[in-house]
């Protein structure tokens, strides 16, 4: 028999009965639960929860919305249903580095990331050669501080049009400004290296060398108008060492940005990610 495959999300004040309310209504359905994760976070007294399952043909989104009307308003759910079937669409921006671009396309390529790469934005030519062997919509779309707003109006424009469900800033050198952060909420995941704010600027590998750093890393999160500080998805650290160049730092810190960022866009196409203010609930 012909499945459909469903993943559920929730949260809400914790009370007893949430997962017993929800289950039954799916059971009733005669849905087949796959993965269940729940979290209960005691400081804010708020409770998460995933859930993976199958349903029988002819049961759609509207049948399982309209089963789970009851609990939802008895618990004042907030909750999201997606339907497994329809692959996720994908904008990725970048500028010149293009490391964490070639690993997203990669990772695609062999069926790891489960999406749809619908176009790459760019403010620099460099990859569009590898757009075009890639078959991916090229948009260069350069920018200045006097052309920022209309250029990022061109950035919605393409977003929109291509009906991306995820932005990823694969290194897009472009701060993004309050309004398109805002308008863009919980839809755009950055990277960027673990020293901030410590080494700004062009080189900041070089930086750390020279004050003989220990440890390097990364961090990808969702962006908001506080810069580098919004909700954290994945990180990911590496030792290093004083024998180490400069150029030996720049080449493990594109490996670490590269496989932070591939997670953390998995994490969340997959529906994984939950955000709790200004923290993440990451169901692994």
């Amino acid at each position: 028999m012909t499945t459909a495959n469903f993943v559920l999300t929730l949260s809400c004040a914790d009370r007893p009965g949430i997962v017993a309310a929800v289950t039954t209504e799916l059971a009733a359905l005669n849905a087949n639960i796959a993965e269940s994760n729940q979290f209960w976070d005691r400081e804010t007294d708020r409770f998460f929860m995933r859930l993976a399952f199958t349903a029988p043909q002819g049961v759609t989104s509207q049948t399982i919305e309209r089963a789970l009307k009851s609990p939802i308003e008895r618990f004042s759910m907030k909750t999201a249903l997606v339907d497994e079937a329809r692959k996720k669409r994908i904008v990725i921006m970048v500028s010149k580095f293009d490391h964490t671009l070639r690993h997203l396309l990669y990772q695609i390529q062999v069926g790891w990331l489960d999406a749809e790469v619908a176009a790459i934005v760019s403010n620099h030519d460099t990859t569009q050669k590898l757009a075009e062997a890639e078959n991916i919509p090229f948009h260069l779309l350069p920018v200045t501080a006097a052309t920022k707003a209309s250029q990022e109006e061109q950035v919605l424009g393409v977003i929109k049009q291509s009906g991306a469900d995820l932005v990823v800033l694969a290194r897009y050198m472009q701060v993004l400004s309050d309004n398109l952060s805002t308008r863009l909420f919980g839809q755009v995941i950055n990277i960027h290296h673990s020293f901030l704010p410590s080494f700004k600027g062009a080189k900041p590998y070089h930086q750390a060398h020279e004050r003989g750093v220990k440890i390097i890393g990364a961090t990808a999160h969702y962006v908001t108008p506080d810069l580098d500080e919004g909700p954290i998805i994945e990180q990911e650290t590496a030792r290093v060492t004083h024998a180490m160049s400069p150029d030996d730092l720049v080449a493990a810190g594109r490996d670490i940005e590269s496989r932070v960022l591939a997670r953390a866009v998995k994490l969340h196409l997959e529906n994984r990610v939950m955000l709790n203010g200004k923290k993440t609930v990451v169901f692994g």
